[in-house]
């Protein structure tokens, strides 16, 4: 999920590298059974035609690195939380924003989340069809609705003031959305990783408290995720890509992420907010020299 301006300042001109390709046990564990595909090179094989055939219609960072062969929802320390909220609560409506591929959401299927009360959303259609080639299914026997749209944009998604009281009318059938504005109040848990640090500060404040307003109300309601943080606030400055490019990104530190959703987006005291940077140190795929930092994040409604 992103704007235009974004996806094209991501476009890496370098070719793909199959040395990045890495999957640790759980994640071939988890390729192996959602594909069928047992033989460790035909799986690599599988996912580099995918990656092949994705990149050269969309040719992001994500696909570059194998980035969408990844577990990492179920790496948060919130997972836990959010599937037995899936568990739990009847009709507990779980979205994820910046689904790409879906394989977090599969994911958190294939551990236990009612598959009924899943909806996704991007801005390119295309890497969830996608998708359904590199998991070897289909809309049909993975019926999960997928919702096409920028979640910066207010006819898609309006930011409102969180939801002090459910909703005096029921969620809508997922099949049914057209725009996420129509789960207002409904969703009991929101996901999002790799999207707040593609923003300026004034975007991500927007796209936060848009997000808040599609929050229940009911205690236990969650939104988590990861993008890059530092441990100050501020921009991390000539992030270089192998064709001389320099990105910048605008980042929250653990404190001023904590007081954004405590206090800005919700009022001060009516949600718990956990966030933790994580060191990640330079070199293939990303560029060496340098330290990254990775912020963890989940915003809990009391």
């Amino acid at each position: 999920m992103s704007t235009p301006s974004v996806i094209e300042r991501q476009r890496p001109l370098s070719d793909l590298d199959e040395s990045y390709y890495r999957l640790d046990g759980e994640e071939l564990a988890f390729f192996r059974q959602q594909t069928g595909l047992h033989d460790d090179e035909a799986l690599k094989l599988h996912i580099m035609k995918v990656q092949k055939d994705a990149y050269q219609t969309k040719p992001y960072t994500c696909i570059r690195w194998f980035t969408f062969t990844e577990l990492q929802l179920a790496r948060f320390p919130a997972y836990g939380q959010l599937l037995k909220l899936g568990k739990e609560r009847e009709g507990a409506v779980f979205l994820e924003i910046g689904c790409c591929f879906g394989n977090d959401i599969r994911k958190a299927v294939a551990d236990g989340y009612p598959l009924q009360n899943c909806i996704v959303s991007d801005i390119e259609p295309a890497l969830w069809d996608y998708g359904f080639q590199l998991f070897k299914d289909t809309p049909e026997t993975f019926p999960v609705p997928f919702v096409a749209g920028d979640s910066l944009d207010p006819t898609f998604l309006e930011p409102v003031p969180p939801f002090t009281s459910l909703p005096s009318t029921p969620a809508p059938p997922l099949a049914s959305v057209k725009r996420l504005s129509e789960l207002q109040g409904h969703v009991s848990a929101i996901h999002l990783s790799a999207v707040f640090h593609l923003f300026p500060e004034e975007k991500q404040l927007h796209l936060a408290r848009a997000l808040a307003g599609l929050l229940s109300p009911a205690s236990g309601s969650m939104i988590l995720g990861w993008h890059a943080g530092l441990p100050q606030k501020g921009v991390f400055e000539g992030r270089e890509r192998p064709d001389s490019q320099h990105i910048d990104l605008f980042c929250h530190s653990p404190e001023t992420w904590k007081e954004l959703w405590d206090g800005v987006v919700f009022p001060k005291g009516t949600v718990r907010v956990e966030a933790e940077l994580r060191e990640l140190e330079g070199g293939p795929p990303r560029p060496a020299g340098k330290v990254y930092w990775k912020l963890v994040w989940s915003v809990t409604r009391l």
